[in-house]
């Protein structure tokens, strides 16, 4: 697919920018890091590592006041979440992958 780098690239700076907003919510980022498991202190190394921004979206999909809020704050459409969390690698189990 053609587009292929850029729609993962625009997943890309989705999932970042859900990732600042947790990052800046007093009650999101404990919530998110007691979900993942990581410490506050270990969020930049663990971004690096596949699949963690799809968890990011995940988390923000799995609760809907949470992605409305997203949508608003940052101008993104809540369906552009569940379409970035599909072009992520880990994103979607169900698919297949073609190379």
């Amino acid at each position: 697919m053609a587009n292929a780098a850029s729609m993962r690239e625009e997943a890309e700076t989705i999932a970042v920018r859900a990732l600042g907003f947790v990052a800046a919510d007093p009650e999101l980022l404990p919530r998110f890091l007691s979900l993942t498991g990581i410490e506050a202190n270990s969020i930049r190394r663990a971004a690096a590592e596949p699949g963690f921004l799809a968890g990011v979206l995940q988390f923000i999909l799995a609760h809907e006041p949470t992605l409305l809020r997203f949508a608003e704050e940052t101008g993104t459409p809540p369906a552009a979440v569940g379409k970035a969390l599909r072009a992520l690698p880990l994103g979607n189990d169900d698919h297949e992958r073609s190379t």
